[in-house]
């Protein structure tokens, strides 16, 4: 029989989620007895959509596409282009409200996996519930607004944080930690920035936070202040950044997201070997780390709280 083979386009190689996507795949390729290729649109969504026309044009051998989108849109015409020329569809993290409707006409699977974003951000709205019970400021830094899932880890926070904390919020350009570093340095360079009051800085993704605390840091040595025991919370919570920088002190704590690319391809092997019914949508869990009750904890063993935060000695 036939090898399977599939391509992975994904975002971009700048990002470690991307690249944790990229061998979570490879490794899939391995256990499963399957052929991978990995594509990086270059966190531009016009090149994915070349990419993928590219792949559906040339498709000999090819028997379906995995695709996380690098912009908003799920390129429903693709997708349709593809399940026509007899390719399975698989979309990662983002919502694709045509699903229904190419799955009702189409012969060969097309399904939807996803981390769970609305969870990533409800936990991370109990983080800053642990750590600021009686309330406080958080720096909030976003990833790019194009994205579903700063929507989504946006409106998750929101929902669980306390009513008491006030939440600044800065906009990203891109997912990585220069992203994270260049949005709070520009943030801090204006007047209106310097008497801000923060108690805590929380990122939607490790790299952004990274990057922000580079950005802090670098203002707090000018100042000769202490601002780097401010906490800093991020997301991915891969093993060998995020979940080490928790280790290390670099963070005070991340979510772990997994690779959505193994369960993905999980369920298309099984289904285009097996015939096992794949459901329109699957969601993966993220997890707290550390879980929330023990950053208080930080809490008692920390005066970033109280005096000292304020963003400058202005």
């Amino acid at each position: 029989m036939k090898r399977l083979c599939f391509v992975v386009s994904l975002i971009t190689d700048e990002n470690d989620y991307q690249r944790q996507q990229a061998a979570a795949a490879q490794e899939a390729a391995t256990r499963l007895g399957i052929e991978v290729k990995i594509l990086f649109a270059k966190n531009d969504s016009v090149y994915q959509s070349k990419q993928l026309l590219d792949v559906i044009h040339g498709r000999s051998g090819l028997d379906g596409i995995l695709l996380e989108p690098a912009g908003r849109t799920a390129f429903p015409k693709i997708a349709a282009a593809a399940v026509a020329a007899g390719l399975a569809w698989v979309v990662l993290n983002c919502e694709a409200d045509y699903l229904p409707e190419l799955r009702s006409s189409s012969a060969v699977p097309a399904f939807a996996v996803s981390a769970d974003n609305h969870m990533v951000g409800r936990i991370q709205g109990r983080q800053l519930s642990a750590l600021l019970p009686s309330g406080g400021s958080v720096l909030y830094i976003q990833g790019p607004s194009h994205s579903t899932v700063t929507e989504q880890r946006s409106a998750g926070m929101l929902k669980t944080k306390p009513a008491q904390v006030n939440v600044k919020v800065l906009k990203s350009v891109s997912w990585n930690e220069e992203g994270g570093y260049h949005t709070v340095a520009s943030w801090l360079r204006l007047s209106t920035a310097r008497n801000e009051h923060i108690d805590v800085v929380q990122a939607q993704n490790d790299l952004l936070a990274a990057g922000a605390r580079r950005a802090i840091e670098e203002l707090a040595s000018v100042l000769g202040d202490r601002k780097s025991r401010l906490p800093f919370l991020g997301v991915d919570g891969l093993l060998r950044t995020g979940q080490a920088w928790v280790r290390q002190g670099i963070l005070t704590a991340t979510v772990i997201v997994p690779a959505t690319t193994l369960p993905a391809l999980e369920t298309l092997v099984a289904a285009l070997k097996e015939g096992v019914h794949q459901p329109e949508r699957t969601l993966v869990a993220p997890e707290s780390y550390p879980e929330p009750h023990l950053l208080k904890a930080v809490r008692q063993d920390s005066n970033t709280l109280s005096g000292g935060s304020k963003i400058s000695s202005g």
